[in-house]
């Protein structure tokens, strides 16, 4: 129902920042809350941060709080993830998701490396 597309991953110090960019299709994008995750080589899919489909509310997971921000732009269909601060252990795929009547819709992933 949903497509999404990643961009903005890349290679990047420690200590530096990426921003992060999920372009969502159609017209339904405000119905659903956007959130992201990550997967690193051998490790377990792990939250990283959600916003709900209003905007009124966001979440972080515990590794990423008060360094990543999420937020949305309703005009560009587009969710964001603002990284700072990066630490080499947040070198992961990193996954776009649209969540709404129980369904999760993903997209392909974007890569970010993140070297000592």
């Amino acid at each position: 129902q949903v497509q999404l597309v990643e961009s903005g991953g890349g290679l990047v110090q420690a200590g530096g920042s990426l921003r992060l960019s999920c372009a969502a299709s159609g017209r339904t994008f405000s119905i659903y809350s956007m959130a992201w995750f990550r997967q690193a080589p051998g490790k377990e899919r792990e939250f990283v941060a959600r916003i709900t489909w209003n905007s009124l509310s966001t979440t972080y997971g515990d590794s990423v709080k008060g360094r990543f921000t999420i937020s949305r732009d309703y005009a560009k269909n587009t969710v964001y993830l603002q990284m700072n601060s990066l630490k080499p252990e947040d070198t992961a795929d990193y996954y776009c998701a649209a969540e709404w009547a129980g369904e999760k819709y993903w997209g392909r992933g974007t890569q970010v490396t993140v070297s000592s």
